[in-house]
């Protein structure tokens, strides 16, 4: 018995310990160097407490929007009910979740950023909720508006 709980363990622990590495930074000033570092857009998640999970648990949880994920953006969650933020941060969060036009949440932005002499500016490509096609077609919606041409 214990060798073939060994075995199952084996057999799932890859799936378990691949289902972790999505990164989600939650300081928008964090994401802004690593976007410029990193020369990706970042996807900001803006999300509250009693939202509908469908975006979380169908497409963020999923091993296709996760490998897609790291080729292509940099990944930010802004919890707009956090209660554990700074109100500086919060504050900062509402800004941009009005600057971008965003009504309600869930909903995903796309934007590139450039910092030049120490100011941030933001260049909104999109904007993308859950949709209930799958993964696949939200990725593929995604890439049109990275990639619009």
């Amino acid at each position: 018995m214990p060798r073939k709980l060994l075995i199952l363990l084996l057999f799932f622990s890859p799936f378990m310990i691949h289902s972790q590495n999505i990164i989600w930074r939650t300081d928008i000033n964090e994401a802004v160097a690593t976007s410029a570092e990193k020369r990706k857009p970042l996807l900001i998640f803006f999300t509250g407490q009693g939202v509908n999970p469908q975006l979380q648990n169908e497409i963020f949880s999923s091993r296709d929007f996760e490998e897609w994920s790291r080729k292509n953006v940099i990944l930010v969650k802004l919890d707009l009910s956090d209660a554990s933020v700074t109100d500086a941060a919060k504050e900062q969060n509402l800004r941009l979740k009005n600057a971008f036009g965003i009504e309600e949440i869930p909903q995903v932005c796309f934007t590139e950023v450039t910092v030049r002499k120490g100011k941030t500016n933001f260049n909104k490509l999109g904007l993308i909720s859950y949709t209930s096609a799958g993964v696949r077609d939200w990725i593929s919606q995604s890439n049109l508006i990275l990639n619009p041409e």
